[in-house]
């Protein structure tokens, strides 16, 4: 399998498509999902191209899991939520849908279960909500 250069997350990060991102580096950038399955549900992806974890260069995946754990924490707090769910998904047998090496870091309640995938977009307006309170705790 070829990395497409035209996967949407391709196209949010060389600006083509709109995102509310909530973190970059040199290395990553983590942007709310459009279709969470959770309020505060955040995509981190890798800037170099890589389909999934199956092709990516180490060095891209260790930085990717640094952003992928101060995501975690900021958006943990942000929610005061009681745990996260991380998920990582390789090739449409093993659930990934968008063809670019991504982490879910979606923020969990007790006894709240995740919503289902129904491909339906969230209000571009609570998303930017959700996204200034994650960049705020990742200041403090």
């Amino acid at each position: 399998m070829t990395y497409d250069d035209n996967n949407v997350f391709a196209k949010i990060l060389r600006g083509e498509l709109p995102c509310h991102k909530v973190y970059e580096t040199g290395h990553v950038l983590a942007f709310m999902d459009i279709m969470p399955r959770g309020d505060g549900h955040v995509l981190v992806v890798p800037k170099a191209k890589a389909r999934n974890i199956l092709d990516a260069r180490p060095d891209d995946v260790a930085e990717l899991f640094k952003a992928v754990q101060i995501v975690g924490r900021a958006t943990k707090e942000a929610f005061s939520a009681d745990g996260l769910t991380i998920q990582q998904f390789n090739e449409g047998a093993g659930g990934q849908v968008v063809f670019h090496l991504h982490v879910h870091v979606i923020p969990r309640f007790e006894g709240v279960p995740l919503k289902p995938h129904t491909g339906q977009m969230a209000d571009n307006g609570v998303l930017a909500g959700f996204a200034e309170k994650i960049r705020a705790a990742l200041k403090a």
